[in-house]
């Protein structure tokens, strides 16, 4: 969805557009990709940043002769700035999406390491960070001048919400959730960084105080199976489904059939995209205080804010909006508005488009 408004936006601009994919993108989002001015090619390996990656994004920088090179979930170090400025790329980007780990705590890098990063990354011309959590945490190492870093966030494609309880009603039916029952729902990897060991305690906690709720978690992740096996053990599989990885949420009725969005990450999230699309629909979210998702969620008023890995505080929050769904609504409704004031995708590509100065 970024790339495709960026790609319309670089149009209204006489500009062109070259995305670059690990592999071979799929029917559907070459048609989602199809504009005039956009080409699809790939970058295998782009992740690695070895010396075989370097010379296969040579050879698409020596095809194309982009003047800007934006790079996304690469890493932060590495040779990619220099070959593009070797091979005339007048303008470097680069967004950080990292997420940090569970307490971390963003320090002053020291300063041969400062001097280093600095020489690696001086043909860089800006550093997009999704957050003011991002933004602290890269400007406080020292790494490269404050003037590089701008804060741009992550944002949502509000042409593609369209709340549909129709859709809803066939969620629950395609994977049989009892009509009664409030749903929540926790879109993310299954791992325990995302706070599911404690996601499945607090779930406990709610089921055995209000027998009408239903858990439902999107995705995909290695730790899938084992919590399944938790989730037997601990009383309530009964009021679990597990829909696996989904090609297109909105499309498929995840944010319909959700009363609550949950994000109980232990991480220090550095957006929480997930967070920002439940908000779009119009959910309250259940979130825990870590990294930037305070700056999504407003406590007591679009949702609230669990303490990280307390199971008790997730349940709470839970039990307290399931129990009124007056409150619920709005919530909900509060949300969507933070959500159009704060991540709409056309004003933050504008945005973005307005430092590549074109």
């Amino acid at each position: 969805m970024f790339v495709r408004e960026l790609s319309i936006q670089l149009q209204q601009r006489g500009g062109e557009s070259v995305v670059c994919f690990l592999s071979e993108p799929p029917e559907e989002v070459k048609k989602f990709l199809s504009l005039p001015n956009v080409t699809l090619d790939v970058l295998a390996n782009s992740t690695s940043a070895n010396r075989k990656s370097a010379m296969d994004l040579g050879r698409l920088l020596r095809r194309y002769r982009p003047d800007i090179l934006h790079l996304h979930f690469t890493g932060f170090l590495g040779v990619y700035p220099w070959v593009a400025k070797l091979l005339g790329v007048k303008k470097i980007f680069f967004t950080d999406q990292t997420s940090r780990p569970a307490g971390y705590v963003p320090q002053r890098a020291p300063l041969w390491k400062r001097s280093l990063v600095r020489l690696i990354n001086l043909p860089i011309t800006k550093v997009t960070c999704v957050s003011n959590y991002g933004y602290r945490c890269m400007t406080t190492l020292g790494v490269l001048p404050n003037d590089r870093y701008v804060m741009i966030y992550n944002a949502i494609d509000f042409s593609r919400v369209h709340p549909n309880p129709e859709r809803g009603k066939a969620f629950r039916q395609r994977y049989g959730i009892p009509e009664n029952r409030t749903v929540i729902v926790q879109v993310s990897w299954i791992i325990p960084e995302k706070g599911f060991p404690e996601l499945l305690k607090a779930a406990q906690l709610v089921v055995a105080k209000n027998r009408n709720v239903h858990f439902v978690f999107v995705g995909e992740g290695a730790y899938r199976e084992q919590y399944t096996r938790d989730a037997e053990a601990l009383g309530i599989s009964d009021h679990i489904t597990w829909t696996g990885l989904l090609k297109d949420p909105f499309e498929e009725g995840v944010y319909d059939v959700a009363d609550i969005q949950c994000q109980a990450s232990n991480w220090e999230e550095v957006f929480g995209w997930v967070i920002a699309e439940a908000m779009a629909y119009g959910k309250p979210v259940v979130g825990t205080r870590v990294g930037g998702i305070p700056e999504l969620v407003e406590d007591s008023v679009s949702g609230y804010l669990a303490e990280r890995a307390n199971e008790v505080s997730i349940a709470e929050k839970i039990l307290a909006l399931a129990a009124d769904p007056q409150l619920t609504r709005q919530m909900g409704a509060e949300a969507q508005r933070r959500a159009r004031e704060k991540f709409d995708l056309r004003e933050k590509v504008e945005q973005l488009v307005r430092y590549y100065d074109i």
